[in-house]
């Protein structure tokens, strides 16, 4: 029986790490979780935020994800929004999911996050 999600995979191009780091630390508020040597040596980058946790792994032929994207759920999202906006992040609002407001970004490779917050 499935218990929970343990991590979601996006992928990345070669030498993104820097780059990775920079967007889901600096702007995200994450932290960098070392990755085992073994994996370590593959590239890519883990992060985690309290439940969440993202792993980057690098692609050779990386293609960024459009319409596949981890949903986020954040609170007081409209600041959240705000720090992405700060950070020269564009942040595209969606009000198509009943009961939620929610926005969409893209990470600095050009993957596609979703990040909402149920309405009280």
């Amino acid at each position: 029986m499935l218990r929970c999600v343990d991590h979601v995979q996006l992928a990345a191009p070669p030498d993104s790490e820097d780059l990775l780091r920079a967007f889901y630390v600096g702007v995200l508020g994450m932290t960098e979780d070392a990755k085992p040597p073994a994996l370590a040596a593959r590239g890519g980058c883990w992060f985690r935020s309290g439940e969440v946790r993202l792993h980057l792994g690098v692609e050779a032929d990386f293609r960024p994800a459009r319409k596949a994207h981890p949903g986020l759920r954040v609170t007081d999202i409209a600041a959240y929004a705000g720090r992405l906006a700060r950070h020269g992040v564009t942040v595209t609002w969606d009000g198509d999911l009943p009961g939620h407001r929610r926005f969409y970004a893209e990470d600095p490779v050009g993957n596609r996050l979703e990040f909402l917050e149920p309405e009280v």
